[in-house]
């Protein structure tokens, strides 16, 4: 075959090539659907109908909501100090902080992380703060997981304080009362170390004068027989 004549063929084809695949007027953008027209849309008149506005440059300025994101950070900064005071006792400033947002927010107990599982941790370390939680989860459907984890604890100082700062608080159930105590009277006699025993039984006897005092139990004497019954 001539050269001359292979060239010329491969430039036409080129040139077809293009030209159907380029030109809007040819090859694969022309299409056999009919084009719409569409007439603009009358402008509806009413007498309750909105107005549009076309403000001039300069007329109007952005709004800006200061108060996004405030409440998630306060969250997310509550949490992380309950996991500090799960595992030690928070210092003044941080205990405060905690009170702030709960008193803010009662809500955020059931956000910052607190189990019934965590909470003979958090009465160890972080009394004050074991009893605010306590409080605002009163109406909770989980307050008789709480109580039933407070009354099973070990007894300590701590423990007896949360215990008696609630009796004050607020009305807890009786059962929960003379079980905590019986509790407590129960570990002053199965101790075996003396120095220990003597102390336990010093504070379960500051904390049941505290409990009379506040009329919170009744001591009832009968003969010889005595029994601790509440309110």
């Amino acid at each position: 075959s001539d050269p001359e004549t292979s060239g010329t063929e491969v430039a036409s084809t080129n040139q077809i090539t293009e030209a159907v695949l380029c030109d809007p007027k040819v090859g694969a953008t022309v299409t056999f659907q009919p084009t719409l027209i569409r007439p603009a849309p009358p402008l509806h008149t009413s007498d309750d109908e909105v107005l549009w506005l076309n403000p001039s440059e300069n007329t109007f300025l952005p709004e800006w909501d200061a108060s996004m994101c405030i409440s998630n950070s306060a969250g997310v900064e509550v949490r992380k100090l309950m996991a500090k005071a799960f595992k030690g006792p928070l210092v003044l400033q941080q205990q405060q902080q905690v009170l702030g947002e709960l008193e803010k927010d009662p809500k955020l107990v059931y956000h910052m992380g607190l189990t019934p599982n965590k909470l003979p941790d958090l009465v160890e370390n972080n009394p004050l703060i074991a009893i605010e939680v306590l409080l605002k989860l009163m109406s909770s459907n989980q307050i008789a997981e709480y109580y039933s984890v407070l009354v099973n604890m070990d007894m300590s100082l701590h423990s007896m304080e949360v215990v008696n700062r609630l009796t004050t608080a607020v009305e807890l159930p009786k059962e929960f009362i003379q079980l905590y105590i019986c509790n407590c009277i129960g570990k002053c006699e199965t101790i075996k170390d003396k120095y220990m025993q003597n102390r336990l039984v010093r504070l379960v006897c500051v904390f049941l004068q505290s409990l009379i005092r506040n009329k919170i139990i009744d001591i009832k004497v009968d003969g010889k027989k005595k029994s601790i019954e509440g309110e």
